[in-house]
């Protein structure tokens, strides 16, 4: 490790003891800063798999059920039964502070046209795949936006995760063993100094 190029004076010395001290207060706030956001990060990415898990096999089965329809359905019908939606949905969106990482909060809200949930039309053109697969879909609406607002919370803090790991790594590895270095090559001056002082002395007083 390259030290610092100063001038080995008691001042400096001082000065570099307080920037270690300080460097070494901050690495130990990152540090646990970084334990606390991977602790966090890890509880979030096993809820993120398994409502991943939960969504996907939901979906599967209602494009299972929607592909059966189809099939057995006037596809001109169903273009037109889905052209115009029965609700939509309104998205407010605020943050909030998770060890200083600035996350989404997203609130859905439904506004029903007609003040109904599902869609209407006729039992002449439908089916019962059609019905269960417009049922599955609804069912996992809710779960695929909540699903949107765990993985982007898990991409802000994985990014934070990094760069307060690069930061850590600076201190531990670059900014302290650089500081170390530099006070014990002042100190081995100083004390070189003094030694050369007291001999200075102890050969004037021999001379007197």
């Amino acid at each position: 490790m390259v030290k610092l190029n100063v001038n080995p004076t008691r001042m400096e010395l001082a000065t570099l003891k307080a920037k270690l001290s300080t460097a070494s207060r901050g690495h130990k706030l990152l540090k646990d800063k970084q334990d606390e956001l991977m602790r966090q990060f890890i509880l979030l990415i096993r809820k993120n798999n398994e409502l991943r898990a939960e969504v996907e096999i939901k979906l599967t089965k209602a494009m299972q059920s929607f592909v059966m329809a189809k099939a057995l359905l006037n596809e001109k019908f169903i273009e037109e039964l889905v052209a115009i939606p029965p609700r939509s949905v309104s998205l407010d969106l605020y943050e909030k502070n998770i060890m200083s990482v600035k996350v989404p909060v997203m609130n859905f809200n439904y506004n029903d046209n007609g003040n109904s949930e599902e869609l209407v039309y006729g039992y002449l053109n439908s089916n019962s795949e059609l019905d269960t697969s417009i049922e599955q879909m609804a069912d996992v609406l809710k779960q695929l936006l909540e699903l949107s607002e765990i993985e982007k919370t898990c991409q802000l803090m994985a990014d934070e995760i990094e760069k307060t790991r690069r930061r850590v790594n600076a201190l531990e590895y670059m900014t302290i063993p650089r500081y170390e270095e530099t006070i014990y090559f002042i100190q081995m001056k100083l004390d070189e100094s003094e030694r050369a002082a007291i001999t200075r002395l102890m050969k004037v007083k021999d001379m007197g």
